[in-house]
């Protein structure tokens, strides 16, 4: 299936200072994550008949509202985040998706993959034997997983689920095309897991506060990702505390 990768500079905290927006199928296509005006969507835009976004952070639904209109495109959201969706990008959703509802295309429909846990409403869209993978994955470095949307546990289920899936290869909101989806896939498991095993050793050496265990079970210089870390620890600390692992009530762990 045709799928065009249009990276877009835009106010991003991605490494890349970019979100990729995306075109699929060559006629009645599919554009997904436009997050500001191009020249190069533009093109498209005559064969543009459906437009949606893998989640609704800023940085990928910035120009929804502008290309629908210049399409005359149907807006697709997810069913029951119509109205944080409408907030969000200022379009009126004119259908819902959910797991498995086809978006069709020229070039054939275009399934919607439930992959949430980088936000609570995150999707992928399966393009034929290619996944449009929003912020699940990156080739290189991480994604924030970060409190109060981001959910661990769902972000590690996802990314096993796309394991499972087989993809020939992912189309990521930041960074290269993925080309080795299983090997990207269990390197950002183990990073998640292995950032687990710190704060949870955190918790058990005597840290208590979120700063705390941010400064013991982190290594490297937090300069400018501070708060990042700190929502990615908080998000880990609910993880544990639903395990039963430890107790946690938002702002003080301790050992279970």
């Amino acid at each position: 299936m045709y799928v065009e990768r249009v990276p877009v500079e835009v106010p991003t905290r991605a490494p890349t200072g970019e979100t990729a927006c995306y075109v699929v199928g060559d006629d009645g296509a599919l554009l997904v994550d436009p997050p500001a005006l191009d020249e190069r969507i533009e093109r498209h835009l005559d064969d543009v008949e459906h437009v949606a976004v893998t989640h609704h952070h800023p940085d990928h639904v910035g120009s929804v509202a502008d290309y629908a209109e210049a399409a005359g495109a149907a807006v697709w959201c997810r069913y029951g985040r119509e109205s944080q969706f409408q907030d969000v990008t200022g379009a009126i959703p004119d259908h819902t998706f959910r797991e498995g509802t086809t978006i069709p295309t020229g070039d054939g429909d275009v399934t919607v993959r439930e992959t949430p846990g980088h936000a609570p409403e995150h999707v992928a869209f399966e393009a034929g034997d290619d996944l449009l993978s929003g912020d699940l994955a990156v080739a290189a470095g991480s994604v924030v997983v970060g409190d109060p949307e981001g959910d661990v546990r769902a972000y590690l289920t996802s990314l096993r689920r796309v394991i499972a899936m087989a993809s020939d290869r992912l189309y990521p909101s930041h960074g290269p095309v993925i080309e080795d989806v299983r090997g990207t896939c269990e390197r950002l498991i183990t990073h998640r897991l292995d950032r687990e095993r710190r704060v949870l050793a955190a918790v058990e050496s005597g840290n208590r506060t979120v700063a705390d265990i941010l400064d013991a079970a982190y290594e490297k210089d937090l300069t400018g990702v501070r708060d990042l870390a700190g929502a990615t620890v908080r998000a880990h600390l609910w993880k544990l505390h639903h395990e039963g692992r430890i107790e946690f009530d938002g702002a003080r762990a301790d050992p279970a």
